[in-house]
């Protein structure tokens, strides 16, 4: 088997970085999709409840039988699509 082999060095300032944009990346997504995940900002919320209705996380769970796998793919959709937040 051929063996391949780099001349990377993870010990660089380039990697270093690098590492630190990436780890800042991450951060930035957890923190949208947590956002995304509570449905939005707190106040519009409270509104959809106020008016009756479920937030969409719960209508789905409400048609998913229950320990059902489910995979939520579209986390991200339209997101920065648009200049105001999506509700």
């Amino acid at each position: 088997m051929t063996v391949l082999t780099s001349d990377h060095d993870p010990n660089s300032a380039a990697a270093h970085d690098n590492r630190t944009a990436m780890l800042a990346a991450i951060d930035r997504v957890a923190t949208l999709a947590g956002s995304i995940v509570a449905g939005g900002s707190a106040a519009s919320r409270e509104r959809h409840l106020a008016r009756g209705k479920l937030l969409p996380r719960d209508r789905v769970a409400g048609v998913l039988d229950a320990g059902a796998d489910f995979l939520e793919i579209g986390l991200f959709a339209a997101q920065g699509l648009y200049e105001d937040p999506i509700p």
